[in-house]
């Protein structure tokens, strides 16, 4: 009985064991399943996520592009609608380099449509032409290479008043109190002289009249040369006549317009050019030719090229049109890549030097006008002595 009795006790305790083992196996079983079950949501949570994500940036995706071709549309359309909008044809008035005034005048007519006609020529050449048309006006659109020249013509009451597109990006007093005068560009003056004849050279200005540069100078005809009438006037105006006077007395002769005044240093006739024009200079030079330019420390005057819209202009939408091209970024890389300085402050040049990189004289350009005139005619006066 003790046996059996035993035996019963440990086969229950065995009992009880066994399910105490069951209820952990049970426990355990509940929680796997619900580990997995938990699993399965945050998986399901995480791709429901994954999936948002990527259903956001491909609507960016698909918005941007949108956005992009809309953008490409709009400028074809803007460029449809300028054709569209104008037509006919505008009259320019401009002086050299000719190929940037051909360059100009292709690009415009390929993007709006509008004919161009120019007339191309120095700055006294164009205001004899404005003169003798004065009765049956022609040109809608001048540009001039002396702003003096230009400051005249607002004088006499034949400027258009007009802001162009991109005006605020123009140099600091490169355009008139007005709007009338619009400088697009500009050039400077500078010592031009061939290496050939004179090696090295960094003489100022009052320098030159040294008996060893005798016989050695040239001057453009500052009545020709918009750019070197304006330098004549400045630095009359601000040192007066001594040292262009010591200069005539060295020998300093006036062997015509810009052109001619290069190639009489290029080929030797003489060996320094005073006040030359130097985007004609940086173009020689890059083809070649022996010569160098500097910019005197005694400052030199930055010209700027006044582009106008006349009163007279039979075209006047047109010469508008072409007043906002003048500014664009493209005509403005043109300019650059012709060897003058760029009207607006944020296009620079790699082939010359900049804007800030030349000492200027301080100009006073209502003085100037006044005497720039009797200025030009008077260097020929005293070089022809």
């Amino acid at each position: 009985k003790m046996i059996f009795s035993q035996f019963d006790m440990f086969k229950g305790k065995e009992e009880k064991m066994k399910k105490k083992i069951l209820s952990f196996v049970l426990a355990g079983a509940m929680c796997l399943s619900m580990a997995a079950c938990g699993s399965s949501e945050g998986s399901s949570e995480s791709g429901s996520g994954t999936d948002e994500v990527t259903t956001k940036a491909q609507t960016e995706a698909e918005t941007q592009t949108e956005t992009q071709a809309a953008s490409s549309e709009d400028s074809q359309a803007d460029t449809e609608a300028a054709k569209t909008e104008l037509s006919g044809k505008v009259t320019v008035y401009m002086p050299s380099p000719s190929g940037l005034a051909d360059d100009l005048a292709a690009d415009f007519q390929a993007k709006t449509g509008v004919e161009v006609e120019t007339f191309q020529g120095t700055t006294g050449e164009i205001l004899a032409r404005l003169e003798a048309e004065e009765a049956n006006p022609v040109a809608d659109v001048v540009i001039l290479a002396s702003w003096s020249d230009g400051l005249s013509m607002k004088a006499q009451d034949k400027l258009m008043s007009y802001t162009p597109a991109n005006a605020d990006k123009l140099v600091d007093g490169w355009i008139d109190s007005d709007s009338t005068l619009v400088g697009y560009s500009a050039s400077a003056v500078g010592v031009i002289y061939n290496m050939t004849v004179v090696p090295e050279l960094s003489a100022d200005w009052s320098e030159l009249a040294d008996e060893k540069y005798k016989d050695l100078l040239a001057i453009p005809d500052p009545e020709k040369s918009g750019a070197c009438k304006d330098f004549v006037a400045g630095y009359v105006n601000a040192n007066g006549w001594d040292d262009f006077e010591a200069m005539a007395a060295n020998g300093m002769t006036v062997p015509g317009a810009n052109k001619a005044a290069l190639e009489a240093v290029t080929t030797g006739e003489v060996g320094i050019l005073v006040a030359g024009v130097d985007y004609n200079a940086y173009s020689s030079i890059d083809k070649g030719e022996p010569l160098a330019i500097y910019y005197p420390k005694g400052g030199t005057v930055v010209n700027p090229r006044p582009a106008m819209i006349m009163k007279t202009a039979p075209n006047v939408d047109n010469a508008k049109a072409f007043m906002d091209y003048l500014l664009s970024d493209d005509a403005q890389k043109m300019i650059a890549d012709a060897y003058l300085l760029p009207g607006r402050s944020d296009i620079t040049c790699d082939k010359r030097a900049n804007y800030a990189d030349i000492p200027q004289i301080t100009c006073d350009w209502d003085a100037m006008m006044n005497i720039s005139d009797e200025s030009a005619a008077k260097i020929n006066e005293i070089c022809a002595k």
